[in-house]
């Protein structure tokens, strides 16, 4: 799939239908992928990760995550077709993957988050195949006897959908290492979608989100862990605004 250049990397302009579209073809097509999402903390990160940009450029789908990443690629002349992130994305493909039998392996979470992620998706969707669930300890990315669990449990049930929930960059570094190594057809960096499945953690409202206003809302719940993010780290977009205008 073309993608298009955004600020310091590239994203493919999809809408939502063709990025489910798009999944089921790398599920039949006997390979492996994986998918990020990116949006302006995301893409702050990449301006200063070259290993983080590596990954981002070759994943096989690169999705736009947040209003402002869409106002931005308008503003530069090459619009988006629509906002979609990893909480958009995956209750929409896990209820296609109900309809077609697709098998889902749910990674990442506190302890328990997961499973109870896994009873709700179930009681919401019967047909669903959830295969797997696990959540890692913490420092799992640097215990190759983790590693190696981690890869042999996914390998185990090899399922259609990965869905991956550690956070930017740490599930995106961990799927490029690692998705050649276990048996999953497509995964999906998802970041706090496990704790949105789970309902521990509330979405902001849709008009927030249309708005561009999502940030916010998440401030609100967790200020003290936010505060730097959004505040100090993220409002240097207005940099990369400028410095990748053409």
């Amino acid at each position: 799939m073309e993608k298009q250049q955004l600020l310091n990397t590239y994203i493919s302009n999809v809408t939502m239908e063709e990025t489910i579209l798009s999944i089921e073809n790398m599920i039949h097509d006997g390979g492996r992928h994986y998918i990020v999402a990116v949006n302006v903390d995301v893409m702050m990160k990449i301006e200063k990760d070259s290993y983080l940009k590596e990954i981002t450029d070759n994943a096989d789908m690169v999705l736009v995550d947040g209003k402002p990443l869409v106002w931005i690629a308008k503003w530069h002349g090459h619009p988006v077709t629509a906002k979609i992130s990893g909480s958009d994305l995956v209750p929409v493909l896990c209820s296609r993957a109900a309809e077609r039998g697709y098998t889902v392996f749910i990674l990442g979470g506190k302890e328990g988050i997961a499973a109870l992620a896994k009873e709700r998706l179930e009681e919401r969707l019967p047909n669903i195949r959830i295969v797997g669930i696990y959540a890692p300890p913490l420092g799992f990315e640097q215990n190759e006897r983790e590693l190696q669990k981690i890869n042999h449990l996914i390998s185990a049930v090899h399922p259609d959908l990965l869905i991956a929930c550690f956070g930017c960059p740490k599930q995106e570094k961990w799927i490029y290492e690692n998705y050649h190594k276990y048996d999953a057809k497509v995964s999906i960096c998802a970041g706090a979608t496990v704790d949105f499945l789970a309902g521990n953690v509330r979405r902001a409202p849709e008009w927030m989100s249309e708005h561009g206003l999502e940030w916010l809302y998440r401030f609100f719940q967790e200020p003290r862990r936010m505060f730097r993010r959004y505040f100090v780290e993220d409002v240097q977009i207005v940099r990369l605004i400028w410095k990748y205008r053409k």
